[in-house]
């Protein structure tokens, strides 16, 4: 009995170690670019919700893609937060950024909109385009999005956009580089086709 007490409490002191002392992943962010160009300010309220995205991407993990039908990640490294919520995020940005809005916000913040963008993370992942290559090549980001009217929850319009961007370098932060390019490219065409809608505020 001593000696089983004395294993727990061995137990329970390695773990306390491995969890004082974890290995954490070098974490990175995103900070893409994108011009929007100039034109008449939106007169209506925008909510934009988190994306949906499969298990694959849904992950703070940093997807890699070594054939068509496969799925990796990256070791040691990560997104400091899940990909759709970064995504989320850089769109409420570029929404701002480009100042040709009334109002525009997350869904989470739970204030009245006229329309709320819904939409879906279908590709973001570096991949592989050449055999035996060393490194993957490119990044391909995917992104459906649909326009709903509130409060009749009507879809306006839709579009998908898509980009894929090279990667000009043999290390990790050219990887990150090419993220932000692809990603920049997609949520600079989807915020303009989004503020080329012409809507009446409230849906009407």
């Amino acid at each position: 009995m001593l000696c089983a007490v004395a294993g727990a409490i061995l137990l329970l002191g390695l773990a306390a170690c491995s969890t004082l002392n974890p290995t954490a992943p070098q974490l990175y962010t995103l900070t893409p670019r994108a011009s929007i160009a100039a034109g008449p300010k939106a007169d209506w309220q925008l909510l934009v919700e988190t994306p949906a995205a499969a298990a694959g991407i849904d992950t703070p993990r940093i997807a890699l893609a070594r054939t068509p039908t496969s799925l990796d990640y990256f070791a040691d490294v990560s997104w400091a937060d899940r990909a759709p919520n970064m995504v989320q995020g850089l769109i409420v940005q570029t929404f701002e950024d480009s100042g040709r809005i009334v109002s525009v916000g997350r869904d989470t913040v739970g204030l009245r909109s006229d329309y709320v963008l819904k939409s879906e993370l279908r590709d973001f992942q570096a991949e592989y385009t050449t055999p035996g290559a060393a490194m993957p090549d490119r990044v391909h980001v995917r992104l459906s999005a649909k326009l709903v009217a509130m409060p009749r929850r009507t879809i306006e319009a839709g579009e998908s956009f898509e980009a894929s961007a090279p990667v000009r370098g043999r290390s990790f932060t050219d990887i990150v580089a090419a993220f932000d390019e692809a990603l920049g490219r997609v949520t600079g065409d989807l915020v303009s086709w989004s503020l080329a809608q012409r809507f009446l505020p409230s849906g009407g």
